[in-house]
């Protein structure tokens, strides 16, 4: 009599698990993070909420990087809530290493910014996390959604290359 083999669960194909080239990497904004104590578990591998506050990180210094300060996006009353977000954890990190978040923000429609963010090694051989983040506006006062990005974050937003005309 023969057993029928139970069939391996697997994820859904998602574009956020594509592996990207070392060449598509190369206009992406990149953040530099050691693995400390407090990013692991108890056994010393890096905890999975850790790598999407490093994300968050990461977007921020980009936008830094562009000319808006997180500080005054909340002073014109505007947050950037994650709407969205999927992660593949790729590969797990060690404590004590160092690794490369890069980010980019690949499309902007109207105040609906979608981000690809990859965590590497610093060399940029082993691929740790691949993942898509959404934000929108907010009006922080009113709680809704913005009609549309305040004008220093558009013309700031403009200057990224990798941003389609809109």
């Amino acid at each position: 009599m023969s057993e029928k083999q139970p069939i391996p669960a697997q994820l859904p194909p998602t574009s956020a698990i594509d592996l990207p080239s070392n060449h598509e990497f190369e206009s992406w904004f990149e953040y530099p993070v050691r693995v400390q104590p407090h990013h692991t578990d108890y056994a010393g591998v890096v905890w999975h909420g850790t790598y999407i506050a490093w994300m968050e990180e990461a977007r921020i210094e980009c936008l830094r990087s562009i000319g808006i300060e997180y500080a005054d996006l909340v002073a014109l009353g505007c947050d950037l809530p994650v709407v969205e977000l999927s992660v593949r954890y790729h590969r797990a990190i060690q404590l004590g290493t160092a690794v490369i978040v890069k980010t980019r923000i690949t499309e902007v429609t109207g105040v609906r910014m979608n981000w690809d963010c990859a965590i590497v090694s610093t060399e940029g051989q082993q691929l740790y996390t691949t993942a898509k983040v959404t934000l929108v506006a907010l009006d922080r006062e009113r709680g809704k959604i913005m009609r549309q990005l305040p004008a220093t974050v558009k013309d700031a937003l403009a200057r990224i290359s990798t941003l389609p005309n809109n």
